[in-house]
């Protein structure tokens, strides 16, 4: 079994799997929608990463009738949610290790005690 993003389908697989042209996977890789990987001979070669992204942009140009621009914005937007997703992941890690009981790492702040109070002043 190969990797997700193992590039291993040639462009005339993956067209036929997909049942469109392989000028439309040329088109897509023009219009920046998709990098396929290449071979030292300029083979394209494209993984099941590429091909899901292919289903994406085919489902959005035939059912929702996008255009090739609109499918770049959609997908950039995309891609820019799921890296937002994954930040707000390791936020609420740390979130929940600090209320727990954790301690700021000392590198990462100055604590001074003044009276009753605790001043604590995180570095940037």
């Amino acid at each position: 079994m190969h990797a997700y993003d193992e590039p291993v389908y040639l462009i005339s697989v993956v067209a036929k799997v997909l049942n469109i042209h392989p000028q439309t996977l040329r088109q897509y890789e023009r219009e920046g929608l998709i990098s396929p990987s290449r071979t030292e001979g300029k083979t394209r070669l494209y993984s099941q990463k590429d091909i899901d992204r292919i289903k994406t942009i085919l489902r959005l140009t035939r059912e929702l009738g996008v255009n090739l621009a609109g499918v770049d914005i959609i997908l950039r937007l995309k891609e820019r949610m799921e890296e937002m997703e994954k930040e707000i992941e390791r936020l609420q890690a740390a979130l929940e290790r600090y209320e727990s009981g954790a301690e700021v790492p000392k590198s990462r702040a100055v604590v001074k005690r003044d009276f009753n109070t605790d001043i604590i002043i995180f570095e940037e």
